[in-house]
């Protein structure tokens, strides 16, 4: 996600820095930067105009901290002065305790139930905090290489049939962050979830099943109705059209691409 962002970037004439602990694969166009943010940086990180930071909140402090807050604070000592625009990528897993029957927008309120949902709240509470950060919250991201369902109807693995699902395409989700960082004026925060909201998971891998000319995988006994409905209007107001506004011209794309 990052790469594709900073290579569409590096197009537009933009000049690119990347931090990986190993930052051998990142493209040659960028400025490739060797840093383990669970570590305190010795060097003083290069002056930017704009930020994204994507963190996993599984990161383990070898100290043991919150490896994910400590990588935030790390970053924000490292950086010679806060950026005119930081970008914040959590995920849509801060809802995962909300249990409200319409769709859910920007403007209602968290509800983490597990303990990396209450990482994500708090590294997106510690980035504001830190660089006054715009907030990305990404629903199950998928795409090319992002192919879980995928291989789950191959293997026939059992799944919920009638758990509520939301989703977006790696394409889309990097249009959508391309437009924080360079906006005049974007939402403090954003939910990236494309125009099929709540889909239900049973309707999706027998979409996949069909194109794949497979059957489609056993369903997950006993049933569990769960999961969340997501708006993504302001998303759409955000870059316009999505490139793949459901899971159906989605997964089209990956199940072509991998046809001869």
């Amino acid at each position: 996600m990052g790469t594709q962002l900073g290579e569409q970037l590096t197009t537009a004439g933009s000049q690119v820095a990347a931090l990986r602990r190993n930052p051998s694969q990142l493209p040659s166009t960028f400025t490739r930067l060797a840093v383990d943010l669970l570590q305190p940086t010795p060097d003083t990180l290069p002056e930017v105009d704009a930020m994204v930071v994507t963190l996993a909140p599984t990161m383990q402090d070898p100290a043991g901290g919150n490896g994910y807050l400590v990588a935030l604070q790390h970053l924000a000592q490292a950086m010679p002065s806060i950026p005119a625009r930081v970008v914040f990528v959590s995920s849509t897993r801060v809802f995962e305790g909300q249990t409200a029957p319409r769709p859910l927008a920007e403007e209602d309120s968290v509800a983490p139930a597990s303990q990396r949902g209450e990482t994500l709240v708090a590294g997106e509470h510690l980035a504001v905090k830190l660089f006054g950060a715009h907030i990305m919250r990404p629903a199950g991201i998928y795409g090319p290489g992002r192919e879980m369902l995928i291989r789950k109807v191959f293997g026939q693995k059992p799944v919920q049939y009638e758990r509520q699902t939301n989703r977006i395409h790696q394409t889309d989700l990097v249009r959508a962050l391309y437009a924080m960082i360079t906006l005049d004026e974007p939402p403090k925060v954003v939910h990236a979830s494309d125009q099929a909201p709540g889909a239900l998971l049973g309707d999706v891998v027998k979409y996949i099943a069909t194109r794949l000319k497979v059957p489609p995988p056993p369903a997950l006994e006993p049933s569990n109705s769960g999961g969340r409905i997501l708006s993504g209007d302001r998303l759409s107001t955000l870059v316009g059209a999505l490139t793949y506004p459901t899971y159906r011209e989605g997964y089209d794309s990956i199940i072509d691409a991998r046809e001869p």
